[in-house]
């Protein structure tokens, strides 16, 4: 197979040995760990066609473009360690000859622990993940990060990805936090912001994802993930909204 497959990975000891299972025919897997402690390097080394890499996080946009180097074949496929390709995908991979300037969409199955989420707009997402990267990368964005291209449509490719990313209520606070720095660490200075803003973001952040997109749905998944969205939304911009105002007092 002339594709590669590269993750970005830290402490997935939890979901990393489902994902690289459903890579095992793939001749080449980058796993870019960045400072893991809960034994995912270890895991990582059972598998035969792993390459394991060792090097700082350094915002989701730089990070992938850094792991994407030490790929073998030109053709990339982005996973992360809490996601497995499903064998429609991986026949796709195997045999559709791919045109090396196009950019091309995978369909996501999302999960909160083996609940199969159908609604909060997390349903049926198209996501670019699959890139030539003599052709293109990603862009340096810290959080948000998106494989340049300038063609609209989606190229979708057969198959599924299955997203794993919440197996617990602590993840989601984990992930409240993680990435409500990055965002306000990749703004500061570039947007405005204020408690007002922060507020109202956070609420309609949560009737968007609850009654927009039927995330009542979902059940009480579905109301985890409402206010998952909404707490991201406010931190946000009140993170942003604090270092805006440092910055200004520095200067």
């Amino acid at each position: 197979m002339n594709i590669s497959a590269v993750i970005i990975v830290k402490n997935g000891a939890t979901s990393i040995s489902s994902t690289l299972d459903a890579l095992k025919e793939f001749n080449d897997v980058v796993v870019f760990d960045n400072g893991s402690s809960d034994g995912t390097q270890e895991i990582a080394k059972r598998y035969a066609n792993v390459n394991l890499i060792e090097g700082d996080f350094i915002g989701f946009g730089p990070t992938k473009n850094k792991a994407a180097s030490y790929a073998k074949n030109d053709w990339i496929i982005i996973i992360d360690s809490d996601e497995v390709v499903d064998n429609e995908l991986l026949n796709t991979l195997k045999t559709k000859v791919l045109d090396k300037n196009r950019v091309y969409s995978l369909n996501f199955i999302a999960y909160y622990k083996e609940i199969q989420i159908k609604h909060c707009g997390w349903s049926n997402q198209k996501i670019k993940r699959v890139y030539n990267k003599t052709v293109t990368k990603f862009n340096d964005n810290l959080v948000h990060e998106n494989i340049i291209d300038t063609n609209p449509e989606h190229n979708m490719l057969d198959g599924n990805i299955k997203h794993y990313s919440y197996t617990s209520i602590s993840d989601f606070i984990i992930k409240i936090d993680r990435y409500s720095s990055l965002f306000a660490n990749d703004n500061v200075g570039k947007k405005n912001s204020s408690p007002t803003k922060a507020i109202f973001n956070g609420i309609f952040s949560f009737i968007k994802t609850y009654f927009f997109k039927r995330g009542f749905l979902d059940g009480y998944a579905g109301l985890v993930i409402a206010f998952s969205h909404m707490a991201t939304n406010f931190y946000k911009y009140i993170k942003l909204y604090e270092l805006n105002k440092d910055k200004k007092q520095n200067t």
